[in-house]
C-alpha cells in the first residue's frame, strides 16, 4: 500500500484530513491510487497544496490480514522515483536493508527558503502503519491504520494479481542510461509520486538522480525473459513509412502458449499503462487551466471586459491543445493494440480462448495441463471495444465468487433478483466446464452444492454429461456431506505433505483436483458449515481443492464481518458487465465481461461430450 502524509512546518501531522491513502485518496494537491496494484503512482500539484503544508511524506506498508508478507524482509528491495511531467526521473531511491519492518517512510518533499526540495528517508517501523502515523504526531493513529488497513484490503479483494515474475530483477524496464544509471530496479509497490509544475529539486546525499536516457520503457516489460530454445516468430519486415504489423506468440518463452500467455499480460500492461499516461495528461491540462485563470483573474481589474475574456480563451484553447495532444498518442496505442488483438485472439488454445473461437469444436482434452484459464473479458472506457482476456494460472491459486447481487452496474439494474441469480448459476457452470475441458481426464473433479435445488436448469449441461463427481448435494445432509468430504481431503493430503509422506494417502482418496461449486451461499448452511468452508476457501488451494461459489453478500449480511476474510480471499466475478477489476500495476477500474456461449450454439454440450468421452477412454 502507498500514501502519503502532509506535515506542517514541525512536521506533524494535524488530522486524519492530511492523510491521503485508498480509503480517502484525494486531498488538496495530492491524490493516491485508490487500488491494489503492483506499481502505485502518488500525484502531487505543489502549487495547490494549501500553506500550512511544508511537508509531504510518502509512505508505504505491507497489507495485513490478506495472506501476503509480513515484513519487508522477505520482499524485494521497494523502488521510489520522483519525476517530471514527461516522465523524466527527477530523483530515484532503492530502500535497501529492511527487514522487520512492515512499514516505512520512503522520502519526504520539502519546502525550503520558498522552494519544494526532495530526499531519501528510509525510516522503518516495526510495529507497522500505526507506529509510523503516531511518530507523525498523529492522535488516534491505531484506529486509523486499522481503517487504512481494511481499505487496503476491500481494494486487494478486487484486484487481478499479475503473473508471478519471471526475471530476478522483476518487471520495472528502462531505457539505457549513463553509467551512473542504477540499472533496473526490483520490483516494487510504489510508482513516482509525479513531479508538478514546480519541480522539486534533488537534495545533494539524499537521493540519486540518474544521468538523463529517456524515459521509463513500458513497452511489454512483461515480455523481457530468458531466450527460449527456439526463437519467437516475427512479422515480416515492414514497408518504409509503415508500423511492423503484430504477430501472435510474439512474446518470449518455452512453447507457445506461454509466448500467448505473455503476449497477453504483456497487451494488458500496455493497456493499463497507456490509458493512465492519457488520464494523467488530461487531468494535468485541466489543472493548469484552472491555476492560469485563477492567476489572471486574481486581479479585480481583469474579471470583466475583454482581458478576462482572453485569459479565459486563451486558458482553454491551452487546454484543449494538451488534451488532443494527449488523445492523438493514445489513439495510436490503442490502434497498435488493437491490432495486435485481431491476430492474437484467433491464434488463442481453447483455454485462453472465448467461447465463440472455433478452436473449440475441434476441442481435444490435453493430456497436459495448460498454463492458464480464461475467465472473461476486460476492457477500458477509452475503447470498450478492445477486449484484453482475463487469464488466470493454472492450478488456480484462489477461489472465485460470482457476484449474483445487485450490484452497482446499469447491466445489473436491468434485471430482477431471480434473473440474476440464473445468471451467475449459468456463469459458474461455464467456469466448471472449461476447467473440466482443460484438464487430462480424471485429473479434475467437480462437486456441486445446490441446497434448495433452485439451480436445477442451469446445471442441467453438467448432470446430463455424467461429469460431476455425484448429484448435485441438496438439504442439510447433503451440504454437511460434501463439505466433509472435502475438508478431510484437505486435511489427510496436508498431514502427508507436512510428514513427507504422500505415498502413505488412503487408496480410496481422490488426488486430483476437487473444485466445490456452491450455489445459492448461504442457504442451507449452519455456523459449522460456514465454518468448513472458509477453511475450504484457505486452505484448500494449497493441497488442490478449490471453491466456485455463487452467491449474494447481502443474503449473508446476517454474520456480519465474520465473513468478511471469505470474500476478500475469492476474486469476484459477475454474471453481468460491471467495473469492478482493477489491474496490477496502475489500479484502473476495468469493466468485466463474463464468458458467453454464442446464442443458439451447442459448444458447451460438444465440450462436455468431449470431456465425458475422454474419461471412458482412460478408464476413469
Amino acid at each position: 500500500m502507498a500514501g502519503a502524509t502532509l506535515g506542517d512546518e514541525n512536521g506533524v501531522v494535524r488530522g486524519a484530513e492530511w492523510i491521503a491513502h485508498p480509503g480517502s485518496p484525494q486531498l488538496p494537491g495530492l491524490e493516491v491510487s485508490q487500488q491494489a496494484a503492483a506499481g502505485h503512482r502518488l500525484a502531487v500539484d505543489l502549487e495547490a497544496l494549501p500553506e500550512t503544508v511544508h511537508r509531504v511524506t510518502v509512505l508505504l506498508a505491507l497489507p495485513v490480514g490478506v495472506g501476503g508478507p509480513t515484513r519487508f524482509g522477505t520482499t524485494a528491495a521497494p523502488f521510489v522515483a520522483v519525476t517530471g511531467l514527461d516522465g523524466t526521473e527527477i530523483a530515484t531511491f532503492t530502500l535497501t536493508g529492511l527487514d522487520a519492518e512492515s512499514a516505512v517512510s520512503a522520502l519526504e518533499l520539502y519546502r525550503r527558503q520558498g522552494a519544494w526540495k526532495v530526499r531519501a528517508v528510509g525510516q522503518g517501523y516495526a510495529a507497522g502503519l500505526a507506529e509510523m502515523l503516531a511518530d507523525q504526531g498523529l492522535a488516534g493513529a491505531a484506529e486509523l491504520a486499522a481503517s487504512i488497513q481494511e481499505a487496503v484490503a476491500r481494494s486487494l479483494a478486487r484486484s487481478v494479481a499479475p503473473p508471478p515474475p519471471r526475471t530476478p530483477e522483476g518487471d520495472r524496464v528502462r531505457q539505457a542510461s549513463g553509467p551512473s544509471d542504477p540499472g533496473p530496479a526490483p520490483a516494487a509497490p510504489p510508482q513516482p509520486p509525479a513531479a508538478t509544475p514546480v519541480q522539486p529539486t534533488a537534495e545533494p546525499g539524499t537521493a540519486s538522480a540518474p544521468t538523463p536516457g529517456g524515459p521509463i520503457n513500458y513497452a511489454h516489460p512483461r515480455r523481457q525473459h530468458a531466450a527460449p530454445p527456439t526463437p519467437p516468430p516475427t512479422a515480416p519486415p515492414a514497408q518504409p513509412g509503415q508500423a511492423a504489423q503484430p504477430v501472435a506468440g510474439d512474446a518470449t518463452g518455452w512453447s507457445m502458449d506461454e509466448r500467448l500467455y505473455n503476449q497477453i499480460w504483456g497487451m494488458f500492461e500496455d493497456l493499463a499503462r497507456a490509458a493512465a499516461a492519457y488520464r494523467s495528461a488530461v487531468d494535468f491540462a485541466e489543472s493548469r487551466m484552472d491555476q492560469e485563470l485563477d492567476r489572471s483573474l486574481s486581479d479585480p481589474r481583469n474579471r470583466i471586459g475583454g482581458a478576462g475574456d482572453r485569459a479565459r480563451e486563451e486558458a482553454r484553447a491551452k487546454r484543449d491543445e494538451l488534451t488532443a495532444r494527449a488523445r492523438e498518442v493514445l489513439d495510436r496505442d490503442l490502434a497498435q493494440l488493437a491490432a495486435e488483438a485481431a491476430v492474437v485472439e484467433p491464434a488463442l488454445p481453447a483455454a485462453y480462448a472465448g467461447w465463440d473461437n472455433p478452436v473449440w469444436h475441434a476441442h481435444r482434452i490435453p493430456m497436459e495441463l495448460p498454463m492458464a484459464l480464461r475467465l472473461g473479458d476486460l476492457h477500458l472506457p477509452e475503447r470498450t471495444g478492445l477486449r484484453i482476456p482475463l487469464l488466470v494460472r493454472l492450478p488456480l491459486e484462489r477461489g472465485i465468487w460470482v457476484d449474483s447481487g445487485r450490484t452497482a452496474s446499469e447491466a445489473a439494474a436491468l434485471l430482477d433478483s431471480d434473473r440474476l441469480r440464473r445468471l451467475a448459476m449459468e456463469t459458474a457452470v461455464l467456469h466448471a466446464a472449461r476447467l473440466l475441458a482443460v484438464y487430462p481426464p480424471g485429473e479434475f473433479s467437480v462437486h456441486v452444492i445446490d441446497p434448495a435445488g433452485s439451480a436445477a436448469g442451469p446445471l442441467a449441461p453438467l448432470v446430463d454429461a455424467g461429469v460431476l463427481a455425484g448429484p448435485p448435494a441438496a438439504g442439510p445432509q447433503g451440504v454437511a456431506s460434501v463439505l466433509a468430504h472435502l475438508t478431510r481431503r484437505v486435511d489427510l493430503v496436508q498431514m502427508a505433505v507436512r510428514a513427507g509422506a504422500a505415498d502413505s494417502l488412503p487408496p480410496d482418496l481422490d488426488t486430483g483436483e476437487q473444485l466445490l461449486v456452491v450455489n445459492d451461499f448461504p442457504h442451507g448452511f449452519d455456523d459449522r458449515a460456514v465454518t468448513q468452508l472458509r477453511y475450504l476457501a484457505d486452505e484448500g488451494p494449497a493441497v488442490g481443492v478449490h471453491l466456485l461459489m455463487v452467491a449474494d453478500r447481502e443474503d449473508a449480511s446476517a454474520y456480519g464481518p465474520v465473513l468478511d476474510p471469505l470474500w476478500r480471499s475469492l476474486l469476484r466475478i459477475t454474471p453481468v458487465a460491471d467495473s469492478h477489476l482493477a489491474d496490477p500495476w496502475v489500479g484502473h477500474a476495468w469493466t468485466y465481461e463474463p464468458p458467453v456461449t454464442p446464442p443458439g450454439s451447442r459448444v458447451l454440450e460438444q465440450v462436455l461430450a468431449a470431456v465425458t468421452a475422454a474419461r471412458r477412454a482412460a478408464g476413469r
